[in-house]
């Protein structure tokens, strides 16, 4: 156990349970990111705002300031000179996530012309590539929109996580990792998927950006 995540289950006694999948969705995306390949993320509701907070915190600092490496910054200083000098400083580094959720008037195209239910699949169909993984966030783990994208990105070979509550719902055939936080009610369930995901982002950086 990390010490991040042994500090996590500190502050969250009750996550214990979910310790053992909480390492294996940092194992799963620490590869992931390691062979240049990207994170989709996608939930509805709260889940949704969770989704778009996560790749927040993946897509730039975190807890660190996440300098760029020296020969990027060269790149870049030198196609823009004194703007180009600028630009690098205060660039900082990513781990390539995109949530499905943003995606206005793709999703609203989908949902009046095909189905509600194909929001994040018809994404998954299009951005995913093998090697990708998809992780969706609901707190039943019966989001037909979640499915259906963890469906395709199977089809693909793409890696999946999910992030649910006790019951795990109809998802848990579908996922490669499950974490199930021990709580049964949405309120509840949303309250612990918050430090999960930070716990993961957290764990990630740390990785990723050790100076």
């Amino acid at each position: 156990m990390t010490n991040h995540l042994s500090r996590l289950i500190e502050r969250y006694p009750v996550l214990a349970p979910c310790s053992g999948d909480i390492s294996s969705a940092i194992a799963l995306l620490h590869a992931l990111f390691s062979s240049g390949n990207k994170l989709l993320v996608c939930g509805n509701g709260g889940s949704a705002a969770d989704s778009e907070h996560m790749v927040g915190e993946l897509m730039k600092g975190f807890m660190k300031p996440r300098k760029i490496p020296a020969a990027d910054a060269a790149k870049i200083q030198k196609s823009g000179g004194t703007h180009g000098a600028e630009v690098a400083v205060r660039l900082q580094g990513a781990l390539p996530a995109i949530a499905l959720t943003s995606q206005v008037s793709l999703n609203t195209a989908v949902a009046n012309d095909i189905h509600a239910e194909m929001l994040f699949a018809q994404q998954v169909y299009g951005l995913g590539r093998k090697g990708d993984a998809v992780l969706g966030i609901s707190t039943s783990g019966n989001s037909r929109n979640v499915i259906n994208a963890f469906i395709v990105a199977r089809a693909l070979e793409l890696k999946t996580i999910a992030l649910t509550g006790r019951s795990g719902g109809l998802l848990p055939p579908f996922a490669d990792v499950i974490i199930r936080v021990p709580a049964d009610t949405v309120l509840e369930i949303q309250e612990l998927h918050l430090p999960v995901y930070h716990a993961l982002c957290v764990e990630l950086e740390e990785r990723f950006f050790p100076g």
